[in-house]
């Protein structure tokens, strides 16, 4: 017997599915545009549509006898166990929602499906889904983190998600690293999203340009037009050598070793796994962030210290919500 289940990663841009075999992995895969403007109800109503759609699809090879369910990865705060979502950040208009509820009814109501539905957060999703297929396998506690447009996070304790009790665990990206910093993040000053996320990376080698404005490689990446530039533009005249860009990855991953600093003091944990699109920087980052961690943690806290890049992509989390449907280990 293999099971199956469908996976999905709820963005406020794409909703991503999947039908994931428990031992094959993704078996057919759907995208599909968000309706952000149709608030809970409509993307409710999406989500029921394209679990019906795979689910149905599958079943014609697949035996639904062995259907775990479908998992659903949300951003914000999430309730695993009460099914609730509470104010996405990329969902406009969205509050308090018992999102895995109302799923279930969409699916019974208009779909004629009974289906279990599980919900988590959409960082702890792809935690899990490295955990179980990716870069994260051979690690029994880890923090991933992604890079992105923001910074996330989640926490594998003992091979098992850690959500705390309110279920906002792994939030890294609210990790303060200067309370007297200029930048803010949710209105909260100093914190590691501020500085390294997409906008804070951006905003660094602004103020290096500024400091010394020409004869950048970066700048014929974007025509000179820095109100343009971008962290791919930062990672490829990088590679070609522009001490810029390099200078800026440099400090890049040292803002990220402190803040991977800090939990290694506090939580003991010593393997980080780092995915999202700006850890396509590599090891631009990596080695910078590793040795800031060494420079800010005791010397009994070095060993075992690791940073791998997640393996899973963007598939990340359409694995972990179907892996939410197998049970954890």
């Amino acid at each position: 017997m293999s099971r199956w289940a469908i996976g999905m990663d709820l963005g406020g841009t794409a909703i991503k599915a999947a039908v994931v075999s428990e031992e094959r992995g993704i078996l057919t895969d759907r995208t599909i545009l968000t309706d952000t403007a149709s608030g809970p109800a409509g993307i409710v109503g999406q989500l029921a549509a394209l679990v019906a759609d795979l689910y149905r699809l599958a079943c014609e090879s697949l035996d639904p006898a062995d259907f775990a369910g479908a998992g659903v990865g949300a951003p914000g705060a999430v309730d695993a166990l009460k099914g609730v979502l509470s104010y996405p950040p990329n969902l406009p208009g969205w509050g308090v929602v018992p999102l895995r509820d109302e799923l279930q009814k969409c699916l019974t109501e208009t779909e004629g499906l009974s289906i279990p539905v599980f919900l988590d957060n959409d960082a702890n999703v792809a935690a899990f889904g490295e955990a179980v297929y990716g870069a994260g396998r051979e690690f029994r506690d880890f923090l991933m983190v992604t890079l992105g447009t923001g910074v996330g996070g989640g926490i594998i304790l003992n091979r098992k998600l850690y959500r705390g009790p309110y279920g906002t665990a792994g939030e890294i990206g609210f990790m303060i690293i200067d309370f007297e910093a200029s930048t803010l993040h949710a209105g909260i000053r100093g914190t590691l999203e501020s500085f390294i996320g997409k906008k804070g990376i951006v905003e660094i080698a602004h103020r290096m340009i500024a400091a010394n404005p020409s004869g950048w490689v970066v700048g014929k990446l974007c025509n000179n037009d820095y109100t343009k530039l971008s962290p791919i533009h930062l990672e490829r005249a990088a590679l070609d050598g522009d001490e810029l860009s390099l200078a800026v990855w440099q400090r890049v991953g040292s803002i990220l070793g402190v803040g991977l600093a800090n939990v290694t003091a506090l939580m003991d944990i010593r393997k980080f796994v780092i995915g999202g699109g700006i850890a396509a920087a590599g090891n631009l980052i990596f080695h910078p962030a590793l040795d800031q961690i060494r420079r800010s943690t005791l010397p009994s806290m070095h060993e075992g210290l690791e940073l791998v890049p997640a393996l899973l992509g963007n598939k990340a989390g359409v694995y972990g919500a179907a892996a939410l449907c197998f049970g954890e280990p």
